[in-house]
């Protein structure tokens, strides 16, 4: 069947008030009305706006039609989602028209045509789904991070608002970049007494100068001195995991790789660490520096471009 936009039919936006619904409704009764109007198609006309006025005059009905809404236009195929529980309780009694003139749209959602009827549904609110970012220490030793969030509640009017809320997230050992946390019954709420949705955070690092993270193995990028790069040298390098000493191999350049095993991201197989050098030359800023530069400029027997094709 097709999906029917109420709002459209009222004309009113879909977070207009009780009010704006009411004097809508009025205004297109008195235009619609089989007894005085002279529009051709009148009485069906007056159908729909009735039909639109049932669901978006109660506040219980409206939530629901907005929970099942969302993501239709009109006259896209629509069906009731398979939890949404149909549980009803007959009310005879009008909708400002007969029931049995709504369509069958209107009664897959509130009941069949013929009886007015107020739905006890249960449907469950959708997930939601949203982006958090860590340290990557964080993986390492997990944490806990306050998340602040714009989140969709129903009001009183069966609106939806958006309120501010805060929640402390457990960040565990071992999340990598792009994992979820699933946050249980933090989606949106569910309609007529069904249970929330959840929510899902999507964990990302934040960019790091040192760091690069390739799945479980971490890229860090370590300067070392020339003369450490040169002669070797034993060095004491932060890590997301701690510090750690380390040797640097003698006759080391730019570039090469140093990997620690199993020091990557924790888990049953942990990644690996991966120490990349980067040699920094000393600033010649000084007499003495640029004596230095110039000394092994005579007596170093060095090309950089030798071999290099160019």
């Amino acid at each position: 069947m097709e999906f029917r936009d109420y709002y459209q039919v009222l004309g009113v936006a879909r977070d207009a008030s009780a009010d704006d619904i009411k004097r809508a409704y009025r205004k297109l009764a008195r235009k619609y009305h089989p007894d005085v109007s002279k529009v051709a198609d009148a009485e069906q006309r007056m159908k729909e706006v009735n039909e639109a006025n049932a669901v978006l005059s109660d506040p219980e009905r409206r939530a629901a039609y907005d929970q099942l809404g969302r993501h239709y236009r009109p006259g896209q195929d629509f069906h009731p989602p398979p939890d949404w529980d149909a549980g009803f309780e007959f009310r005879t009694g009008g909708f400002g028209g007969d029931g049995g003139d709504f369509s069958d749209f209107f009664s897959s959602l509130f009941g069949q045509a013929g009886h007015a009827r107020r739905p006890h549904f249960h449907a469950r609110g959708e997930d939601h789904h949203a982006k958090i970012l860590i340290d990557l220490e964080d993986a390492y030793h997990g944490a806990t991070r306050e998340v602040t969030l714009h989140s969709p509640q129903f009001d009183a009017h069966g609106h939806l608002a958006t309120r501010e809320r805060t929640l402390q997230v457990r960040i565990p050992k071992g999340v990598r970049d792009g994992q979820h946390i699933r946050l249980a019954g933090q989606g949106m709420p569910g309609a007529g007494g069904g249970r929330a949705g959840d929510l899902y955070l999507e964990v990302h690092f934040r960019p790091h100068s040192r760091y690069r993270v390739d799945g479980r193995d971490v890229y860090e990028t370590v300067p070392v001195a020339p003369w450490e790069a040169a002669l070797g040298a034993s060095i004491e390098v932060p890590t997301p995991g701690g510090p750690v000493t380390v040797r640097v191999p003698t006759g080391s350049q730019t570039g090469r790789k140093l990997r620690l095993k199993g020091r990557g991201i924790p888990a049953a197989a942990p990644g690996d660490l991966y120490l990349v050098l980067e040699v920094v030359l000393p600033p010649a800023d000084t007499d003495a520096a640029r004596r230095l530069y110039e000394t092994m400029a005579r007596e170093l027997a060095f090309d950089p471009r030798r071999g290099s094709g160019g």
